[in-house]
């Protein structure tokens, strides 16, 4: 008897930590630093895990939003694409488009709790850049 307590206490606690793995679901918030020293640019992630499927939107950052006299209007949410979910490990893509040219930035990232960390990729005129964020749960 006890070693089936075991058992199903086991299988419990492996089905707890799955769901709690797949969490990602909801609003994110970054901060992305400005370029050249700037102002730090807010970027929102509203994300939906299906299973193994990730989709949803990216708003903020880079290409964001038209400018106006300098200043960014309001920003556009950008769908992302190839969403995909790993346990605690998730990746997708953006892209921006905006004067004929497409931006592809990929993102690979963990979820800790509250907490998702995100490495960039993303190719330019100058190569390759990569850069970190760190995003966390929006409570509104």
């Amino acid at each position: 008897m006890t070693k089936k307590l075991i058992f199903v206490f086991t299988i419990l606690l492996v089905v707890a930590f799955v769901a709690m793995a797949a969490d990602i679901t909801g609003k994110w918030v970054a901060e992305q630093p400005g370029r050249n020293g700037g102002p730090a640019r807010q970027i929102t992630f509203d994300l939906k895990a299906d299973g193994a499927t990730l989709t949803g939107t990216m708003t903020g950052g880079m290409g964001g939003g038209p400018r106006r006299g300098g200043v960014a209007a309001v920003p556009r949410a950008l769908a992302i694409s190839d969403g995909k979910v790993d346990g605690n490990n998730i990746s997708f893509t953006v892209k921006v488009e905006f004067n004929g040219n497409t931006m592809v930035s990929k993102y690979e990232g963990t979820l800790s709790g509250d907490e998702l960390k995100l490495k960039v990729n993303r190719e330019g005129r100058n190569g390759a850049t990569t850069s970190e964020l760190t995003a966390k749960r929006s409570t509104t």
